[in-house]
């Protein structure tokens, strides 16, 4: 069965039991909302305990507070109501183990899938690449810690984000499945 069929398949019995869920609200019942990686060993519903239609979680690669990553935020608050947030990053994450550098030479040599050795990722495909890589920041990862409070710090400063909205910062421990505070990325995204 290929991997369509698969998903297609969990949807029609997903569906067959849908029931009361049609009559959820659009703002998330528990009002806030969490920017996370998207890396497929993090389930923000079970790590943070949520159902759905408690939340809005926020994917994309490391976490991080990108522009559309605050968009989203924004539009959470503005339109749907949130009133805390939290940003989680996690451990051994795979924004760790490249450089925008590293990242654009893998592109400009080959747009085939990379493969991760001891020395980091290598290129395993022949070309042609693309060097448009050069003008998108890759937001990778040096230090995990810095990297939530820098995030929690940049939506903090947002001047579309109002001063009011609690900002957590947290690291998920994918060896334990806790989640770790960040003290200096929480206390940079206090409400005022």
């Amino acid at each position: 069965m290929s991997v369509l069929e698969e998903v297609l398949q969990a949807n029609e019995e997903y569906a067959s039991a849908f029931g009361a869920k049609s009559a959820l609200a659009l703002p998330p019942a528990r009002g806030f909302a969490i920017l996370t990686c998207m890396d497929a060993r993090l389930d923000p519903a079970k790590y943070a305990g949520l159902s759905e239609g408690d939340a809005h979680v926020i994917r994309n690669a490391g976490g991080r507070a990108s522009d559309d990553a605050i968009r989203s935020l924004v539009i959470s608050y503005k339109l749907l109501g949130t009133k805390e947030w939290f940003i989680i990053h996690h451990t051994n994450c795979g924004m760790e183990f490249f450089t925008d550098e590293e990242i654009r030479g893998l592109l400009a040599n080959s747009l085939e899938t990379a493969a991760l050795g001891a020395d980091g990722f290598y290129d395993v495909g022949s070309g042609p690449g693309s060097a448009e890589a050069k003008y998108i920041d890759w937001l990778t990862i040096s230090d995990n810690a810095q990297s939530v409070t820098e995030d929690v710090s940049r939506v903090r400063a947002h001047p579309l984000v109002p001063a009011r909205i609690p900002i957590y910062g947290y690291i998920y421990d994918v060896t334990t499945g806790r989640l770790v505070e960040i003290p200096d990325a929480t206390k940079a995204g206090a409400a005022s």
